[in-house]
C-alpha cells in the first residue's frame, strides 16, 4: 500500500509535518467509524480497516526514518536490507551516547542503594550534574538529526524531477543508496535520543 496515496501527499523523502497532520486529521475525520454507525456490519468493518490503514499511514510517514524505508519499498519493489553495522556519520555519537548511558545507569544504581539523608542530599547533586550531561549530549542529537531532515529536505527536488512512478527508468535516476543511508542514520539518531530520554527520565526521580 501506498501510503503517500492514501494521505495525498507527494511521493518524496521529506514531508512538512503539519501539513501531513492536517491531511491526516482531515481524513480521519471523514473515514471515522463513528460516521457509520447506522450502516451494515460490512459497511462498519470497510470503514474500520479504511481507519486502520489511514492510521498506519500516518504513523509512517510522520516518522523520517520508517518513511525512508516505506519510499524506498515503494521504489524499488522491495524491503531495505536490515544492516545492523552502525553507519559511519553516527558512529561517534552512538558510542559516546552507550559509553553516557552506560555511566548513568552505573551511578544510579548506586544511588539506589543509598539510603541516608546526607547520601541522598549528594546524589541529588550528582543527579544535576548527570542530567546536564546527558541534556548537552541530546542537543548534539538534535542537531545532528535536524542535519539530516535538511538533507531530506534537498533531496525532495530529486523525486520531483525524476520520471513518475512505475517508469522503467525512474529508479536509476533516484539517488536511493544515499536515501537507504539517511534511514539508517537516522534509525541511530532516533535510537540514540530514546536511551538519553529515558536516563534523564529515570534521573528526575
Amino acid at each position: 500500500m501506498d501510503y503517500f496515496a492514501l494521505l495525498g501527499q507527494t511521493r518524496q523523502p521529506w514531508l512538512d509535518p503539519d501539513a501531513l497532520k492536517a491531511a491526516f486529521l482531515e481524513q480521519s475525520g471523514l473515514l471515522h467509524p463513528d460516521r457509520v454507525q447506522a450502516g451494515t456490519k460490512e459497511e462498519k468493518a470497510a470503514a474500520t480497516t479504511r481507519f486502520t490503514e489511514l492510521n498506519a499511514a500516518y504513523q509512517c510517514l510522520r516518522e523520517p526514518k520508517e518513511r525512508l524505508l516505506h519510499l524506498l519499498e515503494l521504489e524499488t519493489g522491495a524491503a531495505a536490507a536490515n544492516v545492523q553495522s552502525i553507519p559511519e556519520g553516527a558512529m561517534d555519537l552512538f558510542m559516546e551516547t552507550g559509553q553516557a548511558c552506560r555511566e548513568t545507569d552505573q551511578f544510579l544504581a548506586t544511588k539506589g542503594r543509598g539510603a541516608a539523608p546526607l547520601l541522598q542530599a549528594q546524589w541529588f547533586g550528582q543527579s544535576l550534574d548527570w542530567t546536564t550531561r546527558l541534556q548537552q549530549l541530546q542537543q548534539r542529537i538534535h542537531l545532528r538529526r535536524d542535519e539530516l531532515l535538511a538533507k531530506l529536505r534537498s533531496m525532495n527536488a530529486a523525486w520531483n524531477a525524476a520520471p513518475p512512478p512505475h517508469s522503467p527508468s525512474r529508479a536509476e535516476t533516484l539517488p536511493l543508496r544515499r536515501l537507504e543511508e539517511l534511514a539508517r542514520l537516522l534509525g541511530y539518531i532516533a535510537r540514540s535520543d530514546g536511551q538519553i530520554r529515558e536516563r534523564l527520565a529515570q534521573l528526575s526521580f
